[in-house]
């Protein structure tokens, strides 16, 4: 599964509630740490494949998706497993951050 571009807000909600874990970048692309993000999401993906599903929320275009959320900033990365929010992180962070949260969430399910 690729990193997809939220269209929708209710796709979103119903991608986060399906079941699974899924890591949701809320972002814009005018944001500088958010393009840097990018290629850090690009290598989560290879490493973690159909484990995780990885989601981008153009912010400016979902304002009401971010704000049920909580962003204040950008990028805010959240973690959600089984529709749950695990755990969120705000600002721009290394890619051992990210892994830590997916490992801790991807190892307290069995996989």
């Amino acid at each position: 599964m690729a990193i997809t571009n939220a269209d929708s807000a209710d796709w979103v909600r119903a991608e986060i509630s399906g079941g699974g874990t899924v890591l949701v970048d809320y972002g814009a692309p005018w944001c500088p740490p958010c393009k840097v993000l990018l290629p850090l999401l690009e290598d989560l993906h290879q490493e973690y494949g159909d484990d995780v599903s990885i989601v981008k929320v153009n912010c400016d275009e979902l304002p009401d998706l971010a704000g049920e959320a909580g962003v204040m900033g950008m990028p805010t990365v959240i973690v959600y497993k089984d529709g749950q929010p695990i755990e969120k992180l705000v600002g721009l962070r290394p890619i051992a951050a990210y892994q830590g949260i997916l490992n801790k969430v991807i190892q307290a399910i069995g996989i």
